[in-house]
């Protein structure tokens, strides 16, 4: 990575402090930094859900061109962290199922609590990504209905004036010269 990765350094720090996460072997050490980047997740989890309840407060209240560009914002935050999680979890299935012999039998266990982590997380990312499809879509309603309301009101404007016009244009005409 380009930039400072908190997590790592958090871990880094913990096996400073305290040597017995080191003695529990790479696959330990490994566990626990997977274990703290999984963790960090849920933030940003919560995040993108108060932001989409924002936006569906917005939705109704008052829904603008900006609006709809946080809608569209937020979906790619839920692909992307979709696309983020997805390997992951495969990744860590494998590391918990199946038998390395660089991961300790013992040690499988805490891999499957990670492998659980991930599937809850991507089962909200799920729920996440059909909130914004349903804000999304919730928008281009309202906009639909007001649409709607101001041609009906054009059309009733148009509809009262449409005699006067005909009135105005017929005895306006130079028929008898």
């Amino acid at each position: 990575h380009d930039q400072l990765v908190a997590t790592v350094d958090r871990v880094w720090t913990l096996c400073q402090r305290d040597e017995r996460h080191l003695k529990g072997g790479p696959d330990h050490l490994l566990y626990e930094l997977t274990d703290m980047l999984v963790a960090d997740y849920m933030p940003v989890v919560d995040e993108i859900d108060e932001a989409i309840d924002q936006i569906e407060d917005q939705v109704f209240d008052r829904p603008t061109p900006d609006t709809l560009e946080r809608i569209f914002r937020l979906n790619r935050a839920v692909l992307n962290l979709r696309r983020i999680i997805s390997p992951q979890r495969e990744a860590l299935n494998k590391l918990a199922r199946d038998d390395y012999p660089v991961i300790d039998a013992q040690d499988r266990v805490y891999f499957r609590d990670v492998y659980d982590h991930l599937v809850r997380l991507y089962d909200i990312n799920e729920s996440l990504r059909d909130l914004v499809g349903g804000a999304l879509d919730t928008y281009l309603s309202v906009i639909n209905n007001r649409m709607n309301e101001i041609m009906r009101t054009l059309t009733v404007v148009t509809t009262l004036f449409m005699p006067i016009s005909f009135a105005a244009g017929f005895f306006g005409m130079n028929f008898f010269q």
